[in-house]
């Protein structure tokens, strides 16, 4: 047997290469590797980035340009890693070119970031939208996903019409983003292209999907994936607590006030930690596939919330230093707003996967509300911040009672439903 057939059949490709195949979606203890893990890290970078001018814009009161920044800012990041995350569940051979093109992406990450200050203020200004540099980082990405999509077209014939569309969607996406750059168009042609051109982003691979152009994804793999980076963007809030209490410190020293923010900080985050992982999502993917795509794009609101609730915190280490143009109803909102958002679309999320509406659930949902529409309440009639967010916190903690108490059992035959 010759030496080409014999490195194609174990799956090498010569110079310390592995052919890229397609791997196993049924494989059993996939896990996230190292490297996934490494890359996630920049996209800490990216939240805090995004997350600190997002409070900055609204402690100063200016909440158009921060939600409209954040919101776009949130979307390239968020798009790049979905794109990544599902192609290396597919296709990752953890070799030397697959390790220095993620590298790569990496450094479009931290340029992406980078960017970000000049495009909030271009927006805050009215000044068009400077994105140029945020483009450039989102550009390194997206080649660098080319050039991986490309040889997996080249190398797994089983795959190379869902490869080979997948780089031409990206490809051209990227035309259109550094076309954008060069054309100095008015602010309303800005907003249009760029809806075109995320709904391309988007659109795409939902296309493809429907046409059957599918890859090989593990299910359990992808589940586990989208959890890590849940956590990553849940780090925000310890950040935010951290803001917030260091300003009481500062101005009032140890009080009840400073105890109170810690404690409502701390236990939001990890109240929203617990919400989120209360329903697994790995078994209802691996028997329902056709579902994956749009459940994984809907994280993106998930992920921006998360962030956002960290910002919010950090409005509210402003208002306590006397440095924010907002009261203490604004900071308020800006941390019970993303609650709202994590909860509402948490249980969406959920409920489109399993493709059932317990109304045991929507109950609770509603009783959150209460609880956060009571938080701003408080704030308006003069109670501290600090007590006003404890009842934010109480907001998903009446989410995880209502499934300790009475509805883990009722979730279990849920799922048992849905996967058949």
């Amino acid at each position: 047997m010759s030496d080409a057939v014999t490195s194609e059949q174990n799956g090498r490709a010569g110079f310390g290469l592995r052919r890229m195949l397609g791997r196993d979606p049924a494989q059993r203890g996939r896990v996230a590797t190292p490297l996934e893990l490494l890359f996630d890290l920049t996209f800490v970078v990216a939240f805090g980035q995004a997350g600190n001018l997002l409070a900055h814009l609204l402690a100063e009161g200016h909440t158009v340009a921060a939600v409209g920044g954040f919101s776009y800012a949130i979307c390239a990041i968020v798009l790049a890693w979905i794109n990544f995350t599902w192609f290396a569940s597919a296709f990752d051979t953890d070799d030397w070119v697959f390790r220095i093109t993620t590298m790569v992406q990496m450094v479009g990450v931290l340029v992406l970031a980078l960017g970000l200050p000049a495009m909030f203020h271009s927006i805050d200004v009215g000044h068009g939208l400077d994105n140029g540099v945020m483009v450039a980082g989102y550009v390194i990405m997206r080649v660098a996903m080319v050039v991986q999509w490309l040889r997996a077209a080249a190398q797994d014939p089983r795959y190379r019409r869902a490869s080979l569309a997948n780089a031409a969607l990206i490809a051209g996406a990227q035309i259109g983003w550094v076309a954008l750059i060069f054309a100095d168009p008015t602010v309303l042609t800005i907003a249009i292209v760029s809806t075109l051109l995320f709904a391309l982003e988007f659109g795409g691979p939902l296309i493809l999907q429907l046409r059957g152009w599918n890859t090989p994804w593990h299910a359990h793999h992808i589940a586990e994936r989208y959890g890590l980076l849940t956590i990553i963007a849940l780090g925000e809030g310890l950040i935010g607590t951290i803001a917030s209490v260091s300003a009481v410190l500062e101005t009032q020293g140890w009080s009840l006030e400073a105890v109170l923010l810690a404690v409502a900080g701390t236990g939001l985050t990890f109240a929203l930690w617990w919400t989120y992982f209360v329903s697994p999502s790995g078994e209802v993917l691996h028997h329902h596939r056709a579902r994956g795509l749009l459940w994984g794009y809907g994280h993106i609101a998930v992920f921006a919330s998360i962030a956002a609730v960290g910002a919010g915190l950090h409005v509210a280490a402003y208002v306590v230093e006397g440095e924010a143009a907002i009261g203490p109803v604004g900071a308020l909102l800006a941390t019970a707003i993303p609650v709202a958002i994590f909860l509402v679309g948490d249980f969406l999320l959920h409920s489109y996967l399993i493709r059932e509406l317990d109304p045991f659930y929507v109950w609770l949902l509603l009783g959150s509300c209460v609880m956060l529409a009571l938080a701003v309440y408080s704030a308006a009639i003069g109670v501290s911040i600090g007590w006003s967010l404890m009842l934010v916190l109480l907001a998903p903690v009446v989410v995880i009672l209502g499934y300790e108490i009475g509805g883990r059992e009722r979730l279990a035959n849920t799922l048992d439903r849905a996967i058949g």
